[in-house]
């Protein structure tokens, strides 16, 4: 892992691959194959580094992804108002605004399906 000087201030995606490399087990690989895939979903997501975690934006923040002891978490800031046409959430569905995915070990990521629901929710930000 880069181990920044005293005088070094870390880029937000060189924060979030010090964040992914510091999970040594699943989780790590997990949250490096959700960061892979978000920006592969559409050009342009930025990478954000915001409560100490990993968000992607773009017009505004679409999602962000966290650790857990037994999961990754990934909320979709809008996910309320995201078409999930793969029935890909999980977790939060009683929430106002947001709607998470929680991804356990062995789990199967369905990667199509979650890139599509990045693309949708780019869409949202983008005629909000």
């Amino acid at each position: 892992m880069h181990q920044p000087d005293s005088t070094e201030v870390l880029t937000p995606s060189q924060r979030i691959t010090n964040q992914i490399e510091a999970l040594t087990d699943w989780r790590g690989a997990v949250f490096s194959r959700i960061r892979q895939l978000v920006l592969e979903a559409y050009p342009g997501i930025s990478e954000e580094w915001k409560w100490g975690t990993a968000v992607w934006s773009y017009h505004g923040m679409l999602c962000s992804a966290a650790a857990f002891k037994d999961h990754v978490k990934v909320h979709f800031f809008q996910g309320a108002f995201l078409e999930d046409r793969c029935g890909l959430f999980n977790a939060g569905l009683d929430a106002s605004k947001m709607r998470a995915i929680d991804i356990r070990e062995g789990q199967v990521i369905d990667e199509s399906g979650f890139k599509d629901l990045v693309r949708v929710a780019v869409s949202f930000n983008e005629t909000k």
